[in-house]
């Protein structure tokens, strides 16, 4: 059984768009769920255990750059620079693939008006379709992971998979593939200690910053990583493990 952890980075508004960061991207990380429980786990707890003393630290980009807290031992330069190459090699390291799309906001409204489709709701179809291609033949072999954000938020999630699954399907991908090839999706808070959630987490914030030209920095997780383990096609990402629309 694969499972796909999806995150986002970025916002879905529309009506109020960050000059600064005008993009939305919803990314998933694809997993055999065994390797989850018996890999990415206990190595995760590994690495929290080395920086933290402890396992129940939930590893969050947005607070590893505030700092602070769990992360006040960061302020030191070189405790920092051996956290995120000790990250970074972990992440290399883990096997999984990534898929993502990123939506440019300002692009996407200037093109369809009014008729823009949600940023989050336009993604999701389209790694739905990644993660079919991605089982292949494979019956049932597929389970989606998304994160909670709010209740009204989440019942349109949840009713956007059903018809996707029974209905409408993809441009590429059936009701009928989808919902042979993918047994369910369920929706978990960020809160629990999910080790393949926080994998989930670093690793698309990275191409978040790639897309908003972001300039790069020793201390972050790196392009160069998460490229590296984006699902190709022929040897080729683009379409096949990373979806750029306007």
């Amino acid at each position: 059984m694969k499972v796909m952890y999806l995150d986002e980075s970025g916002d879905h508004n529309l009506k109020k768009i960050n000059p600064n960061y005008p993009i939305f991207v919803l990314g998933g990380v694809i997993a055999d769920r065994a390797y989850v429980r018996n890999v990415i786990e206990p190595r995760m707890r590994q690495f929290k255990q080395q920086y933290f003393g402890r396992d129940d630290v939930i590893l969050h980009t947005v607070d590893m750059g505030r700092g602070g807290g769990d992360y006040a031992f960061l302020d030191a330069p070189a405790v920092r620079t051996r956290f995120y190459a000790d990250l970074n090699q972990m992440l290399e390291e883990l096997d999984y693939k990534v898929v993502a799309c990123v939506i440019r906001k300002d692009a996407h409204v200037a093109k369809y008006g009014t008729h823009a489709a949600d940023p989050y709701m336009y993604s999701l179809e389209i790694l739905i379709e990644r993660f079919c291609w991605e089982l292949g033949e494979v019956l049932d072999g597929g389970f989606i992971c998304a994160e909670k954000r709010n209740p009204h938020l989440d019942r349109e999630l949840l009713q956007a998979w059903e018809e996707l699954r029974t209905t409408w399907g993809t441009d590429y991908a059936t009701s009928k593939r989808i919902e042979e090839r993918i047994v369910g999706l369920d929706l978990r808070d960020k809160k629990p200690n999910l080790a393949a959630m926080q994998l989930a987490d670093l690793v698309i914030t990275p191409i978040g910053r790639l897309a908003a030209s972001r300039p790069p920095k020793a201390d972050q997780v790196q392009w160069a990583v998460v490229k590296g383990k984006l699902r190709r096609h022929n040897g080729k990402i683009k379409g096949a493990g990373l979806v750029v629309r306007p």
